[in-house]
Formats: C-alpha cells, sequence, structure tokens
C-alpha cells in the first residue's frame, strides 16, 4: 500500500470514529435533558432523571429492545473517545464539587453536638454493615477480588452522603438555613470529607497489594502532595486570584486557563501517586472553595456546561457498565436487595438513632436519617473506581448502582411526608434543582 493510500486510510479511520463519537454525544446529550425534565415533572431532583437515562441507554434497556441500534451506535468504534470524555468530565465535575464545599458549616456552634453524634453514626453503622457484607459476599459476588479491599470499597459506598444533590434538594424545599438543614449539611460534609479521605486510603491499599512498604509510601506521597497543594499551590492561586479581574459576571480568560491548567496538573499528581486522577481535581476545588467571587463565576461561565456536557457522559458511561440484566438469578436479586436494605439500615438507621439520641422528634430525626441516606453522583464515582480497579464484580457494580439510584429517589418522597411533622413548611411550589 502506497503512503497516499496508508494516509486516505488514517483519515477515514479517524473521519469514522469521530462521526461515531459525535453520534453518542448526540444521543447522550438529548436524552439526558429528557430525562431531566421527566424528573423535574415527577418533583424529583433533575440528576435523578439523568442517571437514570444513562443506565437505560446502556445494554440494560436499549440494548436489550434494539441491540442492532445500540451496537451501532455504543460499539461501532472504540470506547476510548468516550471514556476519555468522561474522565475529563469527572476530573472537572469533582473541581466543581470541591468549589462547593462550605466548611463554615463544620464551624456551627448551633447544634454541634447534633452533627457530630449524626456524622458519626453516619460513617460508623453503614461502614460496619458494608465491611462484613462485602467480606462474607465476596466469595460468591466477587470471587476474583480479595475479599477483604472489596469490602473496604463496599464500606466506603456504604458511607458516603451526596452533598452536592442533598443540597440542591434541600433548595428545593427552602431547608438551607433551616435548623435540620444546617444538622443535615453540616453532617454530610464532615461524612464526605472522611469518605474521599477513605476511600483515598482504601485505593492505595488496593494498588499497593497489601505491601507494607508500598502502601505507606503511597500514603506519605499523598500526605506530601496535600501539604504542598495546602502550602504552596493555594497561596499561588489565591495571589493570582488577587491580580485578576474575578467578578460573578466576568471571568479572566488567563485566569480560567491557568485554573484548568492547575486542574490537569493535580490530576496528574495524584494519578502518579496511584490514587485516581479525580482526586487531583476535588483537591484544587478544595483549595478554592473560600474564594467566593471565583465559584460564581465558575459556575456561570463555565459550570453549566460541565453539568450539561460532561456529566451525562459520565452516567452514560456508567449506564455502559451496568447491566441489570445480569442480575439473572433469584440469589443474585436476594443479594441486590439485602445490599440495600443493609445500605439504608446503616445510614438511614444510624443517623436517626444519632438524630433522637440528640434530642430531635421522631419526624426530625426521619427527616434527617433519609437526607444524609441521599448517595446518587458521589456514590456512583466512588463504585467507578472500585470497578476500574477490579475489587467489585460486574454484578456487585450493578447492585451498587441501583442501591445509589434508590436512595436518591426516595429522598424527595420522604421529605414532602415528614417535613409537615417536623415543623418545616412544604413550599407551594418547589423549585427544582438545575
Amino acid at each position: 500500500m502506497t503512503g497516499s493510500a496508508l494516509m486516505q486510510t488514517s483519515v477515514h479511520k479517524t473521519e469514522a470514529l469521530l462521526f461515531f463519537t459525535l453520534l453518542q454525544l448526540t444521543v447522550i446529550v438529548l436524552f439526558s435533558r429528557i430525562g431531566n425534565e421527566v424528573a423535574a415533572r415527577f418533583s424529583q431532583s433533575r440528576v435523578v432523571g439523568e442517571i437514570i437515562v444513562g443506565i437505560l441507554l446502556g445494554p440494560s434497556l436499549f440494548g436489550l429492545l434494539a441491540p442492532d441500534v445500540f451496537h451501532y451506535v455504543f460499539r461501532s468504534s472504540s470506547p476510548e473517545p468516550m471514556t476519555i470524555l468522561s474522565q475529563i468530565g469527572l476530573i472537572l465535575l469533582m473541581f466543581q464539587i470541591g468549589l462547593e464545599f462550605d466548611f463554615s458549616h463544620l464551624g456551627a456552634a448551633r447544634n454541634r453536638s447534633a452533627v457530630m453524634r449524626i456524622a458519626a453514626a453516619g460513617l460508623i453503622f453503614p461502614f460496619s454493615l458494608g465491611l462484613a457484607f462485602g467480606y462474607y459476599s465476596a466469595p460468591i459476588l466477587s470471587p476474583n477480588a480479595n475479599p477483604f479491599t472489596s469490602a473496604l470499597f463496599i464500606a466506603t459506598a456504604f458511607s458516603i452522603t451526596a452533598l452536592p444533590i442533598l443540597g440542591r434538594i434541600m433548595m428545593e424545599f427552602d431547608m438551607t438555613r433551616t435548623q435540620l438543614g444546617v444538622i443535615a449539611i453540616s453532617a454530610a460534609a464532615i461524612n464526605d470529607v472522611i469518605g474521599w479521605l477513605l476511600l483515598a486510603v482504601v485505593t492505595a491499599l488496593a494498588v499497593s497489594d497489601f505491601s507494607t512498604e508500598n502502601f505507606v509510601e503511597k500514603l506519605a506521597l499523598l500526605g506530601l502532595y496535600i501539604a504542598v497543594c495546602w502550602w504552596l499551590v493555594r497561596p499561588a492561586l489565591h495571589k493570582a486570584i488577587r491580580h485578576s479581574v474575578v467578578t460573578e459576571h466576568r471571568f479572566s480568560a488567563n485566569l480560567l486557563g491557568l485554573l484548568i491548567a492547575a486542574i490537569f496538573l493535580s490530576a496528574m499528581a495524584t494519578y502518579k501517586i496511584g490514587i485516581f486522577a479525580i482526586f487531583g481535581g476535588f483537591m484544587l476545588g478544595v483549595l478554592l472553595h473560600d474564594q467566593h467571587e471565583v465559584v460564581k463565576a465558575w459556575k456561570k461561565k463555565v459550570g453549566e456546561f460541565v453539568t450539561v456536557f460532561f456529566l451525562p457522559i459520565f452516567f452514560t458511561y456508567t449506564g455502559l457498565r451496568t447491566n441489570i440484566g445480569g442480575l439473572d438469578s433469584v440469589a443474585l436479586w436476594a443479594w441486590c436487595l439485602l445490599l440495600v436494605a443493609l445500605a439504608t439500615l446503616g445510614k438511614f438507621g444510624g443517623c436517626y438513632w444519632a438524630a433522637r439520641w440528640s434530642g430531635l422528634n421522631r419526624q426530625e430525626s426521619k427527616v434527617i436519617g433519609i437526607m444524609m441516606n441521599t448517595r446518587a453522583l458521589m456514590e456512583l464515582i466512588i463504585i467507578n473506581v472500585g470497578y476500574d480497579l477490579g475489587v467489585i464484580s460486574q454484578n456487585v457494580f450493578t447492585m451498587l448502582v441501583l442501591m445509589a439510584i434508590v436512595s436518591t429517589v426516595v429522598t424527595t418522597p420522604g421529605l414532602r411526608r415528614w417535613l409537615p411533622g417536623a415543623g418545616v413548611a412544604l413550599p407551594e411550589k418547589p423549585r427544582t434543582a438545575e
């Protein structure tokens, strides 16, 4: 074959790859908007609709009802472009989530003892149940994984609360300044901070193959990375921000370019450490969470594009890995129901008990429990990490996806039922989270 023919073949392959990537993106973006609107009409958080659409576009429904069309759209080309886009989007999304952390909640004097008790119970109870479930089920559900590592990942997944989604749901019900709202968001913030630290440690443990030397080395590198970020990178970024013009409606292109480069460099650093690139994005967001004008400008200039374009790609990427039809026996569905029940018992039950111990009445405690049980996006991020590392099987992955959906779908109906009894009036037309 001549050089000209080789070049034409290469160009044709590139164009074909571009065609199928654009086709997939078109399907994903359009259907995610439909799911978004349908969820809003059913008084659900919009993200719930996008998560469900992502799963429906995978083998669980689309691949089942129209296998030829499904394979044409999602299997006709290399999966690498969508994989890379989903990971870039996830890194940017994690930066955005880091920006949304409001650490002032953690220092609130009012209800501090209730916050600490609920946060502790919301970690200890589900972690313990998840650890037991993961360890004893691993030989059956994830036979190729190390039982202890698999158990640690499931325990971490049980423990997490989806702070960004919870915050949006609270805004729908005008709860952000109520006593229950402050308690819930503060406890959820503590849960998430510790949850991400747990995930970093568990990931380091998993990739070190239980070598004490490698594990200690990775933890030392992680500590060094955090120290460098906090004591060197943070002041440098704050200085750059002070020398830039930043308002809610204006974001310097140079500053935006610097932030994007810093996010990617941080992601590269955590990848080299061995704890996944997404932690780098999250850490950069945490460093700038108190730069309020930057937070507002990012959300206005970049955040919406990340939410509309990149977030549905991640949900669909997760959906393509989720095959509900894979749970093809009564035994597997029994394991799935047990997993959902234990995750709910640990988080809802633990937080309800802690709230009652702190002096809240039954209805108030139920509100706290249902809000803390919300998992959604954060759960999906964790289980994708576990799946990539091979510490959970396809079936366990699917079960955890279903648990994330169930725990989030029940939040809004639960609040509608229990808020009046907790002394919080329901808004006539609750705002739908964007």
